[in-house]
């Protein structure tokens, strides 16, 4: 565990990447497999080495986002566009990290997210953009309060796991009969 720490903590950028490119990724497989029903290698290796690309992006973008948001609600909180509950540590502080970062940075994140992904698709997706929106306010926001009360060396970690239990929840959604 204090290897862990050490590394997040001396390469944040790189460990962000790592995680998210691994983590991220893998939750899109096993949506895979949930969906059709058998363990196989749903993407060639050119889409598999991309999708890591992608994850890592975002992986960038996520951590600048967590650093920038916490300042970003001391600031409100500070211009009293805020209660003051939000300043202190605990469910409300995190509440109100997971919401305003979902709100205002997860939309972003969900189209930035597409547009990626169809860089190399030979057919362009945009259906069920809507659920990837939609998820940020039944899975992200609840699931980021819980990693916002979390010390903050294992945020960007237990972030990236939510991406493996998002495929999982997504992969039984569109499950098909």
């Amino acid at each position: 565990m204090e290897s862990y720490i050490h590394l997040v903590t001396t390469h944040p950028i790189l460990m962000a990447v790592i995680q998210f490119s691994i983590l991220g990724t893998f939750g899109e497989i096993i949506s895979k497999w949930i969906i059709r029903k058998k363990i196989f290698m749903p993407f060639s290796l050119p889409i598999l080495l991309w999708k890591m690309v992608v994850w890592s992006i975002l992986a960038v973008c996520i951590k600048y986002a967590f650093t920038g948001f916490k300042g970003y609600v001391t600031i409100l909180v500070d211009h009293h566009l805020l209660p003051e509950v939000f300043s202190k540590p605990g469910l409300a502080r995190a509440f109100a990290l997971s919401t305003l970062t979902n709100i205002q940075f997860g939309l972003l994140l969900v189209l930035l997210h597409r547009i990626l992904d169809n860089l190399v698709l030979a057919k362009k997706n945009w259906d069920n953009l809507d659920k990837g929106m939609y998820s940020l306010l039944w899975f992200w926001i609840p699931a980021h309060t819980v990693t916002f009360i979390l010390p903050v060396h294992f945020q960007i970690g237990l972030a990236a796991l939510w991406s493996v239990v998002l495929g999982i929840i997504l992969g039984f959604f569109n499950k098909k009969k």
